[in-house]
């Protein structure tokens, strides 16, 4: 089972693999940023990948639309958009 790791003191968090990047924040008690609620619209639940970026599903056209709109930087992901495939290290501004 992929395990997500943050640079904050806080524990590794086992997930199943495919498991949405945002829900398993949430499951975690990770508070993420949106408005949307997960519909890909907002933008706001970004999550900076610090290590694994490898291990994320490839960005979908509504991540891209979003990240383009939104000028979000390389390393950075929409999490209610992404899957994690494996092993990853992510931090967010307002955790």
């Amino acid at each position: 089972m992929p395990l997500i790791s943050f640079i904050k003191n806080r524990p590794a968090y086992s997930v199943e693999e495919g498991a949405n990047l945002m829900k398993s924040l949430l499951d975690a008690g990770l508070p993420v940023a949106s408005s949307c609620d997960g519909d890909g619209v907002c933008a706001k639940c970004k999550i900076v990948i610090i290590e694994g970026q490898e291990n994320l599903s490839s960005e979908n056209e509504t991540e891209a639309f979003l990240k383009e709109k939104n000028n979000i930087p390389r390393g950075t992901r929409i999490s209610c958009q992404t899957q994690v495939l494996g092993d990853v290290t992510v931090d967010a501004t307002y955790w």
